[in-house]
């Protein structure tokens, strides 16, 4: 049976191109009404034209959608719920957010400005707060929501030259880690999608031809329209790219117990047990961590 989201209203931000036009066209498609946020910007956060924005709209509106754009930056707190203010004046409601805009300012960390590093986090982590801070009290007062962060490889494993974009795409593991519990009881699930694409912001990684042409972006939504239907679970990530699609999870391990009076020595002569990841598991929240650890 088709997966419909009608009745749905959709925020899709940084959907003027790439990733986060593929999610809109596709929810669209599936019944949903949806802003198409975008800056307009380059790659690197410069400049600004409502143009991407009002042209995603016009291909939902071809294809007999309904869509409004929004060109405001996610990473300015009067932007960011002016965003939300569109989906409302709109459509009277939001039910979905996926939170994709982003820009890129690569370099190694030793070359790297500090204000790089601040408007790239800026951007990805403080904007994905902005905008879900703005949506978090009418999806509270309605009693649902579907929240999509978007981290990335770089950020759950490390890139060389992205220390700003890392840290800040693991940061959103962590929004979301905190908003899926805090999102319980009101029917807000909250999800996070790493996606392996083909897009503008990742043409110049040196990513061969061959496997370049193989990344499209349309083969990521399928993920995150998963991760913001009713059926969604919460607290998941999921890597997508060239169809290939994986939970992933941050786990421990078993550890060992060394004892009120243990030394750097016990540590040293412990080594491989407690980093042995043979029996690892994943924990739903921090507090669980501690009852293991005074476990008998």
């Amino acid at each position: 049976m088709a997966m419909s989201f009608e009745g749905k209203v959709a925020i899709v931000t940084g959907s003027g191109a790439g990733l986060g036009r593929c999610h809109a066209l596709e929810l669209a498609k599936r019944g949903a009404k949806v802003v198409v946020n975008d800056l307009g910007g380059s790659v690197d956060g410069t400049g600004g034209s409502s143009e991407a924005a009002d042209k995603v709209v016009a291909e939902i509106k071809a294809a007999g959608g309904e869509a409004v754009a929004n060109g405001a930056s996610v990473s300015d707190r009067a932007g960011a719920e002016s965003i939300v203010k569109t989906a409302l004046d709109s459509f009277g409601r939001v039910d979905i957010v996926i939170n994709n805009a982003g820009i890129l300012r690569d370099k190694s960390f030793a070359k790297m400005e500090l204000d790089d590093f601040e408007l790239v986090h800026k951007v990805h982590l403080i904007g994905s707060a902005y905008v879900t801070k703005a949506v978090w009290p009418h999806m509270r007062e309605q009693n649902y929501g579907r929240i999509v962060m978007t981290t990335s490889s770089s950020g759950l494993y490390g890139n060389f030259g992205q220390s700003n974009y890392g840290a800040a795409k693991l940061g959103l593991v962590g929004l979301m880690n905190t908003l899926k519990l805090e999102g319980q009881k009101n029917n807000i699930h909250v999800n996070t999608i790493a996606p392996v694409a083909a897009t503008r912001m990742t043409e110049n990684l040196g990513i061969p031809a061959e496997v370049f042409g193989q990344l499209k972006p349309e083969l990521v939504s399928p993920a995150v329209l998963y991760l913001a239907h009713d059926d969604a679970p919460t607290g998941t990530i999921i890597e997508a790219g060239a169809g290939y699609y994986s939970k992933v999870q941050i786990v421990e391990g078993k550890g060992v117990k060394l004892g009120q009076n243990a030394t750097l020595e016990d540590f040293a002569a412990n080594w491989d047990k407690i980093t042995d990841m043979g029996e690892a598991t994943p924990f739903n929240n921090g507090s669980e961590v501690t009852i293991k650890i005074f476990s008998p």
